[in-house]
């Protein structure tokens, strides 16, 4: 008989595996909260009832069916088979996006994408297949570089949201991702990898935002707002989301006129016009 708890989510386990040091300092009560504002008993329920789902494409599409969401998919048509891509997307929910990504080009590729995603993912174990864990503190941080090489140089899809946090709102009210990273960038042009933009539409609360904009004036290091996301994706449950695939930019394009992160912010430009 399959353990059950091989596939659930288990605040108490992650928070003595990322932090040994420190929890046994952790109030009960905030480890309760945070059990709350993961709905780690819901989220165990779906776990248990989709336990013998088969990991990767198939589990991502009983997520989609679990959180109620339908994807309305645009310029997909427009992408071949055959080659590899780096899809590079903007960020705004922290959840339904990279399951609707994950699914939809997944499906499309016949199974062969990977995403680089934080590390604390890999407790999802139906998910786990799909990812490029990212823990550049912790101890894999040697290891980071080659297994990013690893996965550019695989027969893989990539995923990537080069600004690593959700989209935050910006003082002209729109939300909008913060820096994108140079990493997909320089990789693609190593690998030979066609960019493919993809623009997500959808937005977080009005909480999430002003939660992450006061923890950024009072210059709080730590990412409190990544701890809601499950939250968020919760109230993101019901809806149908719009997905644009932008024409795919050849690795060519990004020659030596700008900087790794000077493209990275014309890919990211780019974008966001596909919303238009």
């Amino acid at each position: 008989m399959t353990d059950d708890s091989l596939f659930l989510i288990d605040i108490d386990g992650v928070l003595r595996n990322k932090a040994p040091k420190h929890y046994k300092y952790i109030p009960k009560f905030l480890i309760s909260y945070l059990k709350k504002i993961v709905h780690q008993d819901e989220i165990n329920v779906f776990l248990r009832e989709s336990k013998d789902v088969e990991p990767g494409v198939p589990f991502l599409e009983a997520c989609l069916e679990f959180l109620d969401a339908r994807v309305e998919v645009k310029g997909l048509e427009n992408l071949p088979k055959d080659k590899l891509f780096t899809f590079v997307s903007n960020h705004p929910l922290g959840g339904q996006d990279g399951v609707a990504l994950g699914y939809v080009i997944g499906k499309y590729y016949n199974g062969k994408v990977k995403y680089l995603v934080n590390d604390i993912l890999m407790n999802v174990k139906g998910l786990a297949p799909l990812f490029i864990p990212i823990n550049k503190t912790g101890k894999q941080a040697k290891d980071f570089p080659l297994m990013v090489e690893a996965g550019f140089k695989s027969d893989n899809q990539l995923i990537m949201f080069p600004a690593g946090l959700c989209s935050r709102r910006q003082k002209n009210g729109e939300i909008r991702d913060l820096a994108w990273s140079k990493t997909f960038i320089v990789k693609s042009i190593q690998t030979q990898r066609d960019v493919v933009p993809i623009y997500f539409e959808g937005r977080n609360s009005d909480f999430f935002y002003n939660l992450a904009n006061l923890c950024k004036k009072l210059r709080i290091k730590f990412n409190v707002a990544m701890l809601y996301l499950v939250d968020e994706m919760f109230k993101n449950r019901h809806k149908t989301f719009t997905v644009v695939f932008g024409k795919p930019i050849p690795w060519q394009t990004f020659d030596k006129s700008k900087t790794p992160i000077q493209w990275a912010e014309c890919v990211k430009e780019e974008v966001y016009k596909l919303k238009d």
